[in-house]
């Protein structure tokens, strides 16, 4: 937790539990140093402000731990500012959306944070925001970006899916983007995922899709063919081309993962029925015909469940969403008890 003289919700680590045994943790000590579980004892050190509730992971997942503190994702530019980081986010009709749906008392967890972006955009009013990501590297750089921010109510936790250090049906919003098709079984994670969520909480998920990441393989398979000479119509490298080690952990991320799955719509709302998850919406819409950039309330759901409207929409964002990797973000609602 942050050093003694920072200002800090205290009510941010009631949101954590103990990897081991899922029991609710406190701190031992004064300097905010370490937490220890109430129910089986276990001690986690918080070095730096940023608790490791860590449980052995499997060689795979300690692989993309490897590759990710190589080269963490996203990075910030140099001398970066709050102010910057909410005027690009705001430039993502997603991002604005989620902003404005997500009520300012909420308690939101972003899994698979990286190096924080979305939790410090997301951090407003009297929300609660947990980021949680396996790499430390990256957490270092969002917990020292919060600093420079003066955001308090915000914590950053080393952890991973497969034991998450987070309190089960603690979290009103849920969001993970861009991290179960990194995970070596993403059905098994998501399952992880859903149980974070309270009754009536939402889920905000974003996953390659199998269609509209095929342009980016192509680009893939003849950059890796060419020794990565041939970096072909990528607009985010070109984007990026002033500012090298963001551009690395772009090249990084997209072209040399060692973990990698790709899901269809289908897939992750049958992902949503086996874990009592309402399906919302998608974004862009699964809708034939719809403005992909209208704005709505994000939490609203919208009749786009026609399986052929949902291919050939998902063949559309071949166009679309293929130029920057094909992510998709499907919208669902924990049903109550």
């Amino acid at each position: 937790m942050p050093s003694s003289e920072e200002p800090r919700a205290p009510e941010l680590h009631e949101l954590l539990a103990c990897p081991a045994c899922a029991g609710a943790l406190r701190e031992p000590r004064a300097d905010h140093q370490a937490l220890r579980c109430t129910a089986c004892s276990a001690l986690y050190a918080a070095p730096d402000g940023i608790p490791s509730l860590r449980h052995p992971a499997d060689p795979r997942t300690e692989r993309v731990r490897t590759f990710y503190g190589e080269a963490p994702f996203p990075g910030y530019r140099p001398r970066d500012t709050l102010h910057a980081l909410r005027a690009r986010a705001e430039a993502s009709p997603l991002a604005r959306m989620l902003d404005q749906a997500i009520p300012e008392d909420a308690r939101v967890l972003d899994l698979g944070c990286g190096t924080g972006q979305m939790t410090l955009f997301l951090a407003r009013e009297q929300r609660l925001l947990v980021g949680a990501d396996l790499t430390r590297a990256s957490l270092a750089l969002a917990r020292t970006a919060a600093r420079r921010f003066g955001v308090a109510r915000a914590l950053f936790v080393e952890t991973d899916l497969r034991r998450p250090g987070l309190r089960p049906a603690a979290f009103d919003v849920v969001v993970c983007l861009g991290v179960l098709h990194h995970t070596p079984d993403p059905r098994a994670a998501f399952a992880a995922v859903a149980k974070l969520i309270r009754p009536g909480g939402m889920l905000v998920i974003g996953l390659y899709n199998a269609i509209a990441r095929l342009p980016h393989r192509l680009r893939r398979l003849v950059a890796r063919l060419s020794g990565m000479r041939l970096l072909l119509a990528d607009p985010v490298l070109r984007e990026r081309r002033c500012e090298p080690e963001r551009r690395r952990a772009w090249l990084r991320d997209q072209y040399l993962h060692p973990e990698e799955h790709r899901h269809t719509l289908g897939e992750v709302q049958r992902w949503f029925r086996e874990n009592e998850i309402d399906y919302v919406r998608t974004v862009p819409p699964a809708l034939l015909g719809a403005d992909p950039l209208a704005e709505a309330a994000l939490f609203t759901p919208i009749e786009d469940d026609w399986w052929l409207e949902r291919m050939a929409c998902q063949l559309g964002w071949m166009v679309t969403l293929g130029a920057e990797g094909g992510l998709f973000v499907t919208l669902g609602r924990r049903r109550q008890a």
